[in-house]
């Protein structure tokens, strides 16, 4: 390995121009080293163009926001403006209801930790204002109350499927509060 110096001559390669032997662009400055697209970054620094755009983002637990991203941090900490919570009821196998229905929750000024962000994306501003495929808009209280309904039989439904499954030797990572 050689040690080179600053006041070292450039290779022979450089001082009769570029690759090949070609002269130097005379009068013309170097072009500026190359970016990379904002496609190849992999950390927070990829929301930069998300900013100042309206998101739907949805959390770890659940639940579904729908805001315009103003701010962002090193963790993908996110500050949302003009926050609704988007609260949806898939449709039920049964003819009455062949719908699904969703309602909006106005929460304002929202702060998501960015470990609980599990999916975000840009809305389509000219089909923002469509309802979801598949869902009509209801009354809030209409669509918290089938939530927390549909929420409760998920509950159950989950715990005797596990009991079933510890009857036949399985154990799961839930099977300690089944029994407790």
């Amino acid at each position: 390995m050689e040690n080179l110096t600053i006041s070292d001559p450039p290779p022979p390669a450089m001082q009769h121009g570029g690759p090949g032997g070609m002269p130097p662009a005379l009068g013309r400055p170097p072009p500026p080293p190359q970016q990379l697209p904002a496609q190849m970054f992999t950390t927070a620094a990829q929301l930069l163009d998300l900013t100042d755009k309206k998101l739907m983002v949805a959390l770890r637990d659940g639940r579904k926001l729908v805001g315009i991203l103003r701010s962002w941090d090193q963790f993908a900490n996110l500050v949302l403006q003009s926050t609704k919570e988007r609260i949806f009821v898939a449709p039920e196998t049964a003819p009455d209801q062949p719908r699904g229905l969703y309602a909006d929750i106005d929460r304002g000024l929202f702060l998501v930790r960015g470990e609980n962000v599990l999916l975000l994306g840009e809305i389509d501003l000219d089909k923002e204002d469509d309802a979801p495929p598949g869902y009509d808009l209801a009354d809030i209280e209409l669509v918290q109350n089938l939530a927390k309904q549909r929420k409760q039989q998920d509950k159950v439904k989950e715990k005797t499927k596990v009991k079933m499954l510890a009857k036949e030797g399985f154990e799961g990572e839930n099977l300690g509060e089944i029994l407790l």
